[in-house]
């Protein structure tokens, strides 16, 4: 699922080496913004062709799509041999992951652009799928027949995704505020100001909430307090990305062409890394390293530690879709159609494929 896990704080398990190598490329038929999600030895990721695509993660080739009525920009989610996954065509649509037929949609009042995340029902018998929708509502539907078991209600669009912890769900939306939600019951327990409108995803850690918003503003807020515990930002940029937690660092991409890390605890500026382009993309933490894109048109890796390059790849096309890192692969989609797998050194490299920049 986007950011690993229904907390959202984009950890993956295991290690990345210094270096990677293009494994396999699969082209569809418009910018991928979606965020590709890996389960089950399978790639599934969304496309502006209007498409959800299932890809053998081996191999890269395609197993199976899925025709929606407009551009999936959400990243799936994988449950159960289910595939969640919301379309700018207003539906959220569960599909068989193993052969790509429709189980069942359910419909919002405008587009999905932010991917589902899903938690047990409070008797622990069903599960559910949470989304956030342009209707400005966040939707709680049964995860079997997509039946709605609650929604929510805000005062403006709701872009990202909505992040799941002990018994909370909590967001922000473009009303400016971070929600804290009862998942039980859907009621909303505590609003805290941001101070101007939330375009990404949340992550929760240890009680508290990260988010970026739009007036260059990172925050940190204590859920038991409701209150904002430290901000981060010059107030002259802004954060569409999402927030990557570490044990020490938080971090997170601006759109002042930098990625940023600092400190869990305080706020307080580690490093930043410079790109040549707004980094849209959402972070991700493995082992020592962070992985992510740029709309300068390259992946990047960086060490956590002190931001220093590892590797990078050239794509030729924005990367404002977030990596996928499992089974020691790394994908995402790029905005020329096409999305890219790298992993060890062993795996081949097609010889008409871009070649990789050198680090520094």
């Amino acid at each position: 699922m986007f950011r690993g896990a229904p907390d959202m704080r984009s950890v993956a398990r295991g290690s990345l080496p210094d270096d990677l190598a293009l494994a396999w490329t699969l082209k569809t038929d418009d910018a991928v913004r979606s965020s590709a999600a890996i389960a089950g030895g399978r790639v599934f990721v969304g496309s502006d062709d209007a498409h959800l695509y299932a890809i053998d993660l081996a191999s890269g080739k395609e197993v199976w799509t899925f025709k929606t009525d407009d551009t999936v920009e959400a990243s799936p989610l994988i449950l159960d041999g289910v595939v969640y996954v919301g379309s700018s065509d207003g539906f959220l649509y569960a599909v068989d992951a193993a052969t790509g037929t429709l189980k069942w949609k359910y419909e919002t009042k405008d587009k999905i652009l932010g991917a589902a995340n899903w938690v047990a029902s409070p008797d622990g018998g069903r599960k559910w799928i949470l989304v956030g929708s342009y209707d400005a509502r966040l939707h709680c539907v049964e995860a079997d027949t997509g039946k709605a078991v609650w929604t929510l209600e805000t005062d403006n669009f709701i872009n990202g995704a909505a992040a799941v912890s002990a018994g909370k769900t909590v967001f922000g939306s473009c009303d400016a505020l971070i929600h804290v939600v009862g998942v039980a019951d859907g009621k909303e327990t505590a609003s805290i100001e941001a101070g101007a409108y939330i375009a990404g995803s949340a992550a929760m850690a240890d009680g508290r909430v990260y988010v970026g918003h739009y007036e260059g503003e990172l925050l940190c807020a204590d859920l038991a307090a409701s209150k904002v515990v430290w901000r981060y930002g010059d107030g002259e940029t802004s954060f569409y990305s999402s927030p990557a937690v570490g044990d020490r660092a938080i971090v997170i991409g601006a759109r002042d062409k930098r990625l940023h890390a600092v400190d869990r605890a305080t706020g307080k500026p580690l490093w930043t890394f410079a790109t040549r382009g707004d980094v849209d993309s959402s972070p991700v933490i493995c082992g020592d390293k962070v992985v992510f894109g740029s709309n300068d048109g390259r992946l990047y890796m960086v060490r956590l530690a002190d931001g220093r390059q590892v590797w990078s790849f050239e794509t030729g096309k924005a990367v404002s879709a977030s990596p996928a890192v499992a089974a020691d692969r790394v994908v995402v989609g790029a905005e020329d159609g096409v999305v890219y797998c790298f992993g060890p050194k062993s795996a081949a490299r097609p010889a008409s494929s871009p070649r990789p920049s050198p680090g520094r």
